[in-house]
């Protein structure tokens, strides 16, 4: 409250100086009681009219991130003005307020709907068919690093993302962050070496300590390197590299879902063009097409394997959106992949450690709170939008900026934004959390 008049006085002091210099006059320069009584009252009201007026403009620039929205704005000063005549003019006054009532709400409503975040307009790209099996391996490759990075020459930016979302674990490069799975530099090489690994058990799956021996029943182990980033995207917790496993199970569960499943489900070509950039990127010939797909083919039963999208199946205007609004929060929240860096109480599944335990409710407060907060919000839903947007406007201690992709902005429509906050902002530290579904 204090910084808010502090940012009022200092819009408007030069109104509120007249004004309170008329008042000061008046006091002393009209000599009838009566008419001095009602001319220093009526200023003292229009002061602090005044007052409330640049409070209200303060305060919509400080928590609606500085941005031009001059409808509210002007509905605002009309409500404030017209309830300050209705002061004044008391023979209308009654239809002043009435009139300052509609401009409150429309304000009101204006400033809520300029609030929320907006997907860009106009018609999003179409999901085009793409011949994965004709194309050269330089373009398949080119069409890997969109499915990872969302676009050819990302891979080298932290926090690009694309429908594999890759990266929200892995790194690709080193002193790349990637702390909740292996950073995937040199894995071509890697590959055929892991398989050798006493902890593989190659050719006898039902030697190894994981919970899931096989992708499916009679699928065995890989045989070869190519096998073997098949496997590890098909079934991640076939074999689980040392250190990476979900935190309290001795590396026998992955936290890494399995790709070609919701919500990502990535195709046996897309999968394919991933792994041919996987190769390229470091200068190693990459199997052909055909063999890769093989490569999946042992480990995805034929009733598992997502359909690439056909020319019947393009829907014109079909979006990239991880979600739009539509799913329960708890859905939102895995097509996020939040659940794969975060704890969320409440939400199955969510028990990462990569990132901070969402406990909002308890947490927001505090950190908006902290000296070395820079952002912007000032209330618990401001701070959960803002950390989703932009992540790295308050970076929590003991995590490093950078890990969170930037992207959620665009990726999440406003709904699946409403609902990430409105359930958040309800969870409490040792408290029930709210449901989700």
């Amino acid at each position: 409250m204090i910084e808010l008049i502090k940012a009022a006085v200092a819009m408007g002091w030069p109104a509120l100086g007249i004004l309170v210099a008329l008042m000061f006059y008046f006091k002393a320069s009209i000599s009838d009681p009566v008419a001095n009584k009602r001319a220093v009252f009526k200023t003292f009201i229009g002061t602090i009219g005044a007052m409330l007026l640049f409070m209200a403009i303060a305060n919509y620039k400080m928590n609606f991130f500085e941005e031009s929205r001059l409808l509210p704005v002007s509905l605002v000063l009309i409500t404030s003005m017209t309830f300050m005549m209705a002061l004044y003019f008391t023979n209308i006054s009654a239809l002043l307020k009435i009139g300052g009532f509609m401009f409150f709400i429309a304000a009101a409503l204006s400033g809520y709907g300029n609030w929320l975040p907006q997907v860009e307009g106009g018609f999003p790209p179409i999901e085009e068919k793409k011949d994965f099996s004709n194309m050269p391996q330089t373009e398949l490759a080119d069409e890997g690093e969109k499915i990872i990075f969302g676009g050819v020459g990302q891979n080298k930016v932290q926090g690009a993302i694309g429908k594999g979302q890759c990266p929200l674990c892995h790194a690709f490069h080193k002193g790349m962050l990637g702390e909740r799975a292996p950073n995937l530099d040199g894995l071509p090489e890697r590959a055929g070496t892991q398989i050798e690994d006493p902890r593989y058990h190659k050719g006898n799956a039902a030697a190894r300590d994981s919970d899931q021996k096989e992708a499916f029943p009679g699928s065995g182990t890989a045989e070869n390197g190519q096998e073997y980033i098949a496997e590890s995207h098909a079934c991640p917790s076939c074999f689980v590299v040392a250190g990476y496993g979900v935190k309290g199970t001795n590396d026998k569960v992955s936290p890494m879902p399995s790709i070609h499943k919701p919500p990502i489900s990535l195709s046996l070509p897309e999968l394919a063009a991933v792994d041919t950039w996987l190769y390229m990127r470091e200068g190693r010939d990459a199997p052909g097409f055909d063999e890769i797909v093989k490569s999946y083919e042992k480990f995805i039963p034929e009733s598992d394997r997502p359909k690439p999208p056909t020319e019947g199946d393009a829907k014109p205007g079909a979006s990239a959106l991880m979600a739009d609004g539509t799913e329960p929060v708890d859905q939102i929240f895995a097509k996020g992949q939040c659940v794969a860096c975060h704890t969320i109480p409440g939400i199955a599944g969510a028990t990462g450690t990569i990132g901070p335990k969402l406990v909002e409710g308890t947490n927001a407060p505090l950190r908006i709170k902290d000296k070395d907060y820079k952002g912007k919000a000032k209330s618990v839903p401001d701070y959960i939008m803002e950390s989703i947007v932009e992540p790295s406007a308050y970076v929590v201690k003991g995590f490093p900026d950078n890990t969170m992709p930037k992207v959620f902005g665009q990726k999440l429509s406003a709904g699946a934004l409403k609902k990430l906050v409105d359930y958040l902002s309800q969870v409490q530290e040792g408290k029930e959390p709210p449901k989700a579904s």
